[in-house]
């Protein structure tokens, strides 16, 4: 196994990625550390003695890599990007220009690329607002005003800083995916992912082992390792529909005859439902935090809020269910969205391909959305069991958790999915793999 890390730094190409790509972490981490103008420093200090975690705020300061816990430039984190590439993606279904945009090939994607990047500075710029209004009334703070001088002036020099530190993230991104290896959103969230871990895991010794139950902090371990080596086991698993294709005879040239097949994911999805439902979960989370609680009616709504969708500490049953059913459901809607059996038969049809035993056309279609049916259900099963087992944990022993399912599928994802870009670099070059 050291040979195979020995071999990724012999190969000079490869060495300057791997170099170029730690490098630019570097960068990313500096900037999460980097206090935005007009903070009252005193105050944030005492603020970050308190070790606050949990709920809505748990969440995004876990995707901002603890950016927004010292109230950073990077405290919005990649999550404006992500959210707007999702949003960008689900309206090319929905709008024709849009997806004549996406087939037309690089150009047509450059442009998508081009409108997503001004989407990302408008949610940042929406966000930032909130979150900084949000930290001077103290609501994340336990009461503690970060913001004194709270002017238009300051607001706006705030704003414009978070926004600013997106759009430089967002960049940093697209150069390690030029210069580095691996895709580069998808690295810095893993970054920021791994860079709370140190944190997470002593805030659970500290509930588990320091409280007299070190039984409860190793059954924590156990089930990471499991669930790990469970996101592995169905990442690579997949369905393979067989296709023919028919033989041609084009003067003496005999063309077709082919047999190759379809790989359907068994987790086509990916983690995007387990995204879409922690952010319909939020959003009620975030809007009850921003309104003021004068009115006895927002007080009672809020509290039901904190205490059942997890905008406070511990999560409830109530919240686990919920998040289970929206991820299933989510799990089928993108999952239809990424594969189209009608449009996949037309495309095998025009080819002159065909499955074994079934007829070209509608029958074709109806088989294969009668298997994506059938290996969406456990990928779906699956995606929600690994993300409400921390909440089950913490709503059984009644401790705060900061690590959710989510963020262990990300990690674990943007680890093979690196593996895989160096594997086929060392390949290439005759040098053993890590997955060979």
């Amino acid at each position: 196994m050291l040979s195979i890390y020995r071999h990724m730094f012999v190969i000079p190409d490869l060495r300057k990625k791997i170099l170029f790509t730690l490098a630019m972490f570097g960068v990313y981490r500096l900037g999460a550390s980097l206090p935005v103008p007009g903070v009252n420093l005193e105050r944030l200090r005492t603020f970050q003695e308190q070790q606050a975690s949990g709920g809505i705020y748990g969440l995004l300061n876990l995707f901002s890599g603890g950016a927004l816990e010292n109230l950073s430039v990077f405290s919005l984190g990649i999550l404006p990007y992500i959210t707007s590439s999702i949003i960008m993606q689900l309206l090319t279904v929905v709008i024709p220009r849009l997806q004549s945009l996406q087939e037309e090939g690089e150009g047509g994607r450059k442009v998508i690329t081009q409108w997503t990047r001004y989407l990302t500075v408008m949610l940042s710029l929406i966000q930032s607002s909130g979150i900084t209004y949000l930290f001077h009334i103290g609501r994340f703070t336990g009461g503690i005003d970060l913001i004194p001088n709270y002017t238009p002036g300051r607001v706006a020099l705030i704003v414009l800083t978070m926004t600013a530190g997106t759009a430089f993230i967002m960049w940093l991104g697209e150069l390690i995916t030029q210069r580095g290896v691996g895709n580069g959103i998808s690295l810095l969230m893993f970054a920021s992912i791994l860079s709370q871990f140190p944190f997470i895991i002593g805030q659970v010794w500290a509930q588990t082992v320091d409280a007299g139950r070190p039984t409860r902090f190793f059954i924590v371990l156990a089930a990471f390792v499991l669930m790990i080596i469970g996101i592995i086991f169905v990442d690579q698993g997949q369905r393979r529909i067989p296709i023919q294709f028919a033989k041609r005879v084009r003067g003496r040239r005999v063309m077709g005859g082919q047999s190759t097949y379809i790989p359907l994911k068994v987790n086509t999805a990916g983690v995007i439902p387990v995204i879409f439902a922690s952010s319909v979960l939020a959003i009620p989370a975030l809007i009850v935090t921003a309104i003021p609680s004068d009115n006895v009616v927002i007080q009672t709504v809020r509290n039901w809020v904190d205490r059942n969708l997890g905008a406070g500490g511990s999560p409830t049953w109530w919240y686990i269910l919920v998040l289970f059913g929206l991820i299933i459901f989510f799990t089928y809607f993108y999952t239809a969205i990424q594969f189209d059996p009608a449009r996949q038969s037309e495309l095998i049809q025009r080819q002159g391909g065909f499955i074994p035993g079934v007829r070209p056309g509608t029958a074709t279609a109806r088989h294969l959305g009668n298997i994506l049916n059938r290996i969406t259900l456990p990928g779906s099963v699956f995606l929600g069991i690994i993300a409400v087992l921390p909440a089950v944990a913490g709503a059984i022993w009644g401790i705060a958790i900061s690590f959710s399912g989510v963020s262990i599928l990300i990690m674990v994802g943007v680890a093979l999915e690196t593996m895989k870009q160096i594997e086929s670099q060392l390949t290439m070059r005759n040098y053993e793999g890590f997955l060979t």
